[in-house]
């Protein structure tokens, strides 16, 4: 789980602009963040089964946000794909 503090940055690194707290660009930085911290936990808890399901229901949005930000803003989207380094 994310802590405001942490939260708050991503959001701040993500964001079009200051009241910017929705967009796909942020809502796509925010579930990296937490797909990395529930991939670290499910490291050392190979065995938390209900967590692992919350990954991948993370990983599927993220997918789906990711899709939507293609098709709609190319530019915006190759830019975000580097920056958090999805992609190769």
């Amino acid at each position: 789980m994310l802590t405001k503090r942490v939260k708050a940055s991503v959001i701040k690194n993500a964001a079009m602009h200051d009241t910017d707290t929705g967009s796909a660009r942020v809502q796509i930085s925010i579930l990296s963040r937490k797909i990395e911290e529930l991939t670290s936990h499910l490291k050392k808890n190979q065995k938390d089964f209900h967590s692992r399901r919350g990954l991948l229901q993370m990983v599927a949005d993220r997918r789906a946000h990711l899709r939507y930000l293609e098709k709609n803003d190319k530019r915006t989207y190759s830019s975000l794909i580097k920056e958090l380094g999805l992609k190769k």
